[in-house]
């Protein structure tokens, strides 16, 4: 039973644990100014293949305060924000680091951008007690008192959107006449071609989601997915940055 015991404990010291690295860089963070983006997070990889390409992040928050996650926007009051930021440096988010599991190939992936420093944890939930992952945890506006709040929350009405399209290979698929700019002229981006709808164009698209996926232009047909812009967000290029 001794050496059963010891074998286990050896085995368990023998296996790979989380390598965590850290920028040689002194932290370098930008000044927070305007309206601009000062803190997101993105869940990548997985089973699943979470965030690919054009997918929209689980959460940004900007200069002035507001909050964009899960289709609605948020608005934190300045006294709330300056607290969460000054969270976010406490938690060390303002120097890039990595906290890999080499023993799991599919890793779910925790990304986290503050004011240009990448924060990038791999299985985050079983790396609770890493200040970061504290921190991650408290991002989820549903959850933020209403006092913190300086309005209600709202439904995200984006200012522009992105159609981003790949063309059939069964031609002979039903889709419904495309209503926008022709889907093959657009610009290559989240693999496959993107274009960007702004005004009464955007909004009208948007409720064009409820119709299917499949869609005829120029007679071809096309899988067409809609993505809405974030407030920091204005090309297709855009997409590959967020």
């Amino acid at each position: 039973m001794v050496a059963l015991v010891a074998g286990a404990a050896l085995t368990a010291c023998d296996r790979p644990g989380p390598k965590e690295s850290y920028s040689a860089l002194p932290a370098t963070p930008e000044p927070v100014s305007g309206d601009g983006l000062v803190l997101r997070w993105r869940m990548t990889g997985g089973i699943a293949g979470l965030g690919g390409p054009g997918t929209m992040p689980e959460f940004s928050l900007y200069g002035d305060g507001r909050a964009v996650a899960g289709g609605k926007e948020y608005r934190l009051r300045p006294e709330a924000l300056r607290r969460l930021l000054a969270d976010a440096r406490a938690a060390g988010l303002a120097r890039p680091r990595s906290v890999d599991s080499p023993e799991v190939s599919d890793a779910l992936v925790l990304q986290i951008r503050f004011q240009g420093a990448t924060t990038k944890v791999a299985q985050p939930n079983e790396h609770g007690g890493l200040p970061a992952v504290r921190f991650w945890k408290r991002l989820d506006p549903r959850g933020w008192p209403a006092s913190d709040q300086a309005a209600p929350a709202r439904a995200y009405t984006p200012a522009r959107l992105a159609v981003l399209t790949g063309e059939l290979a069964d031609q002979s698929a039903y889709g419904r006449p495309w209503p926008y700019a022709p889907l093959g002229k657009g610009v290559p981006a989240a693999g496959g071609r993107c274009t960007v709808l702004t005004g009464k164009d955007a909004g009208a698209a948007q409720r064009l989601a409820g119709q299917g996926d499949r869609w005829r232009s120029e007679g071809k047909v096309y899988s067409v997915r809609l993505r809405p812009l974030l407030p920091d967000e204005s090309t297709c290029a855009d997409l590959t940055r967020s």
